[in-house]
């Protein structure tokens, strides 16, 4: 079984259905921002082969501005002047008028198709730009608002694209994000200090007779960092089981490959843990195996129906500004109705999805060992 051609892709777009202005849906090249996906994150571009085609394309644009945009800010020589830009982008893309940019052109469909707030990009930026200014993280509570406008956005975002039908399901969504964020700040420890960041949360590193700034200057290993990581990775294990309801909650054919990243995800803490909780001398890393019999596991997850709700379970307070924006969006997106699938679509079950990529990523294995 091969893997997608960019023709395939973009006729995926297509069959996705036009937006319902057709001046904001000019041309693009889906398959540049597929690029951006397969040569960023790894899991987000495999749990994304697992989404229906009507949700595949709108995922690949908000993941290639959100990467751009990402870069724009933290690898520019003035992140400040790259933020207003990006702002005078947003302005013209909700106007309906947007750049040259492939990135630009998708997200102008994705926005007006599924009513995307605007609230929930500029928090996007908001949290890239925090990167930039080096902010400083006091409490677990400000890295709750760190992972909320750099990923539980994208939950949010993903979640009005996926038509989740509650404000329930989408704080959850925002959940997961969260969640993930503070995985990968456990995972990056070591690599964020050599670059001057530290994203830990200070209280916690006093509370274990750690002087934060010190430790920046010359990072290292010992009982006492491992005890911030552990502690860290708890929080996010939290979140991944609150985040179960809400996959419960998504369209049947969205939960597999939501499923599938957020074990994926968690498997990244559970590793780490595995590997004595040291993210300060090496880059914890899933093996491609247990990569795949977790996708594989995710394919259950039509049964995720059964896990019982929880109506009153508030949202983590850092998200709840996400929450209330994209809930009073809930109506529009939900009016969102897909054109009919061309024929040159592949039709593929869940299951046959979770055999494509078995079959891509044993390829890329086999190059690799090759290469080498």
């Amino acid at each position: 079984m091969s893997s997608p051609q960019p023709e395939a892709i973009a006729s995926e777009a297509a069959a996705a259905g036009p937006s319902a202005d057709a001046a904001t849906a000019p041309a693009y090249d889906l398959s540049a921002c597929r690029k951006l996906m397969r040569g960023g994150s790894k899991t987000f571009f495999a749990a994304s082969l697992l989404l229906p085609a009507r949700v595949r394309a709108p995922a690949s644009a908000l993941y290639a501005f959100c990467r751009l945009a990402d870069d724009a800010i933290d690898l520019g020589a003035d992140p400040h002047a790259a933020m207003r830009d990006l702002e005078q982008r947003l302005d013209a893309i909700y106007d309906g008028r947007p750049g040259p940019l492939d990135a630009d052109r998708a997200l102008a469909q994705v926005v007006h198709r599924h009513a995307i707030p605007r609230l929930l990009l500029d928090a996007l930026l908001e949290g890239f730009l925090w990167d930039a200014n080096g902010r400083r993280y006091e409490t677990i509570e400000d890295v709750h608002a760190y992972g909320a406008r750099v990923a539980g956005t994208v939950g949010a975002m993903m979640a009005l694209v996926m038509q989740a039908p509650t404000a329930q399901a989408l704080a959850r969504a925002c959940e997961l994000g969260v969640a993930m964020q503070l995985t990968n700040v456990a995972r990056d420890v070591g690599e964020d200090a050599r670059n001057g960041r530290l994203y830990l949360p200070r209280q916690w590193l006093r509370e274990a007779g750690i002087d934060a700034d010190a430790w920046l200057r010359a990072p290292r290993f010992d009982a006492a960092i491992a005890s911030v990581v552990g502690r860290l990775l708890r929080e996010a294990e939290a979140l991944y089981r609150r985040a179960e309801q809400g996959i419960s909650e998504l369209p049947r054919d969205c939960r597999g490959a939501i499923q599938a990243a957020r074990l994926v995800y968690a498997e990244i803490g559970h590793q780490l843990a595995r590997n004595g909780l040291d993210s300060i001398h090496q880059r914890t890393v899933v093996s491609g195996s247990r990569k795949l019999a977790l996708i594989a596991r995710a394919a259950s997850a039509g049964m995720l129906s059964a896990v019982p709700a929880q109506p009153g379970l508030a949202a983590l307070p850092a998200v709840q500004f996400l929450v209330d924006s994209a809930a009073a969006a809930l109506p529009a997106a939900a009016a969102v109705k897909s054109a009919p699938k061309r024929s040159a679509v592949p039709k593929r079950s869940f299951d046959e999805r979770v055999v494509w990529i078995i079959d891509l990523f044993e390829r890329q294995a086999a190059q690799s060992r090759a290469a080498r």
